[in-house]
């Protein structure tokens, strides 16, 4: 006589221990997700809050194969005074031409042109970043 063992009905008894470990691991999931998202959040409104000048370069023109002409828009406070960082590169990638340029007028809003010397012809210009300099 061969014994036959039945198993226990199903949804009789609870859930079975896979499908209670899975309903907890979604929900582990879900908060630290959120936490996750929260703090990059933070970290990211933080940085552009913190950010006291904003630039971009408008245009640039190689004037020729030693100089790039760039026009820069700066956006700051009326007191605030920094220094942003230019730079140029060649066809291959190599820096061609770096400048830092004072930006100390007291206005809200700078536009300025500015010519970067290079080594060779740019085939690009680029603002790095902005900072604000300890004189206010």
């Amino acid at each position: 006589m061969t014994a036959v063992r039945e198993g226990l009905p199903d949804g009789r008894y609870g859930r079975p221990a896979d499908q209670r470990a899975d309903r907890k691991l979604k929900i582990v999931g879900s908060v630290l997700g959120v936490a996750l998202l929260g703090v990059i959040g933070w970290a990211g409104v933080s940085y552009i809050a913190g950010q006291d000048l904003s630039g971009r370069v408008i245009t640039w023109d190689a004037v020729s194969d030693h100089a790039v002409k760039v026009h820069l828009e700066v956006v700051k406070g009326t007191d605030d005074k920094g220094v942003c960082t230019l730079r140029s590169q060649s066809a291959d990638g190599s820096e061609v031409g770096r400048k830092d340029v004072t930006i100390d007028r007291r206005a809200d809003q700078v536009d300025t042109e500015v010519t970067v010397r290079t080594t060779k012809r740019a085939t690009n210009a680029v603002l790095v970043g902005c900072t604000v300099s300890g004189n206010r």
